[in-house]
């Protein structure tokens, strides 16, 4: 069998049903997801989820409550692992009107996807990476995971509305997950945890 360890881009992923407003969807099994996505003669390993947590804000006062909820939930599926990065507040000024904002840019995401790739592949832990990213900034890794191990591959999955030319051109395939995958991927409205405490998929969602 062909071993896979999917590794996702969490907020790319989430941008991307947002971009296509499928809400209904942000309920998301990544471990049904990647189980989805494989082909015949391929092994699930491992699935890695990389984000970073949300606060409240004014315009938007219970996001963190509802992503809490979710990673929690994530959290009980087999083979599933989360790695979290951070986000950094800087000041952003308007070049027209001079008026000026904080404006929260996830950190670390990126870099954890390279390091956890690049580990994997030296550890000799996948045969093929499904990576379910848009963001241009992992072509580096998937091009040094190619020329390091040129037995194993790196395949591209783009979440939904998302694409990247340069991935393109430097993975040994690629595709972008639709509509019937994402919606055959959702967890039960009700996830109960190892000691009983059950997650609700938030009514926002539905």
């Amino acid at each position: 069998m062909e071993r896979v360890i999917t590794y996702i881009d969490g907020f790319n992923l989430y941008f991307g049903l947002r971009s296509k407003g499928w809400r209904r969807f942000y309920w998301l099994d990544v471990h049904l997801l990647a189980q989805n996505l494989l082909k015949p003669g391929q092994q699930l390993i491992q699935v890695k989820y990389f984000t970073s947590r949300v606060s409240a804000t004014p315009t938007n006062p219970d996001q963190d409550k509802r992503q809490t909820t979710y990673l929690e939930a994530l959290a009980t599926r087999s083979l599933t692992s989360l790695f979290f990065g951070h986000y950094l507040s800087k000041p952003v000024t308007c070049r027209e009107c001079g008026a000026s904002w904080r404006k929260n840019e996830e950190k670390m995401t990126d870099v954890n996807i390279a390091m956890e790739l690049l580990a994997d592949a030296f550890q000799n832990r996948f045969d093929t990476a499904l990576l379910i990213s848009a963001d241009s900034d992992l072509t580096g890794p998937v091009v040094k995971v190619r020329h390091l191990y040129p037995k194993k591959r790196v395949v591209i999955a783009f979440p939904p509305a998302r694409v990247s030319d340069r991935l393109k051109r430097e993975a040994a395939a690629y595709f972008t997950v639709g509509h019937v995958k994402i919606a055959r991927s959702q967890l039960p409205d009700q996830v109960v945890k190892p000691g009983g405490y059950v997650l609700r998929k938030p009514s926002e969602w539905r």
